[in-house]
């Protein structure tokens, strides 16, 4: 029976639904859990630290496949084998981070799926917040010190931001601990916005971040759904669930014999614009009909 490795960079109290769209996906291929297919879950919990050794608990299984979320996950996996074929999800930049030699062509032992945001994406998420708050002048983007290839995604925020008369501030954390800090100097910036950059770290700690727009009434947009559906304002990105939903395809495409160099990196092919306009009345915003016309959900 196939041995799959599940390797993510959160929690299962918190990630959990990301391990069950990548089960979901195997069902539709036709596998149970059990049955046909094992499938041996290791969460890093926030601590990437944890990596090299949960990676080495999977080899020492002997599976014959590792799922790796993020960057330093799928990192950790090909650093510690060169045979065992590896699917990563969630990864930024996997050609910059070194894990392929292109995205058509992914030589050696990994291939996966890639957020890489198009030139020009993350612009967006200025705009769309401006839309939501129009009198929002100056607003503050939230950075995990650790995040990989968020260089052009703030060159992108910086030309929309003056496009908009709009002025931007980075503010970068390396720990939750830094979160309150970090809110209070949005405070004392005047921030009338912000924008979240999803890394494993805020993306773990969501409900604390979404917690605190809240309790400083400061408006916020951010890169995955989960973090609207965690009570956030609103959110516009690749959908994480279809990510991990669609992994599955690539393991069993290496379990029926195809090798990781032959399967090209998929970009991403579903977006979500989330809205939760529970959350704009808590603000006492009122969204735009024209941005709800485009939103794929609305939670009330």
């Amino acid at each position: 029976m196939p041995r799959i490795g599940f390797l993510e960079a959160g929690s299962g109290s918190v990630n959990q639904n990301f391990a069950d769209a990548f089960r979901q996906g195997l069902r539709e291929l036709g596998y149970t859990e059990g049955q046909n297919i094992r499938i041996e879950e290791r969460w890093a919990e926030g601590r990437s630290e944890r990596f090299p050794d949960l990676v080495a608990d999977l080899l020492k299984l002997k599976v014959d496949v590792i799922v790796a979320a993020a960057n330093l996950g799928a990192m950790a996996a090909k650093k510690a084998t060169t045979t065992v074929p590896i699917v990563f999800v969630g990864v930024a930049d996997p050609v910059g981070a070194g894990l392929v030699e292109s995205l058509a062509r992914p030589s050696g032992n990994v291939t996966g799926l890639s957020v890489a945001f198009e030139e020009g994406f993350a612009g967006k998420w200025v705009e769309l917040l401006k839309e939501a708050v129009p009198r929002a002048s100056r607003m503050a983007v939230l950075f995990d010190q650790a995040s990989a290839a968020r260089e052009p995604s703030l060159r992108d925020m910086e030309t929309a931001a003056a496009a908009l008369r709009v002025r931007l501030r980075e503010i970068s954390v390396r720990e939750a601990s830094e979160f309150d800090a970090a809110f209070a100097t949005m405070a004392r910036d005047g921030a009338g916005g912000l924008i979240v950059w999803t890394s494993p770290l805020t993306l773990r700690y969501r409900a604390r971040i979404v917690q605190l727009a809240a309790t400083r009434h400061l408006p916020a947009v951010y890169g995955f759904g989960e973090f609207a559906r965690a009570g956030g304002l609103m959110a516009y990105g690749p959908s994480v669930r279809e990510m991990f939903r669609r992994a599955a395809t690539y393991v069993d495409r290496i379990l029926k014999g195809s090798k990781p160099a032959d399967l090209p990196v998929e970009q991403p092919t579903k977006f979500e614009l989330v809205i939760n306009l529970k959350t704009a009345k808590a603000l006492g915003l009122t969204i735009p009909p024209s941005l709800l016309a485009r939103a794929d959900q609305i939670i009330q």
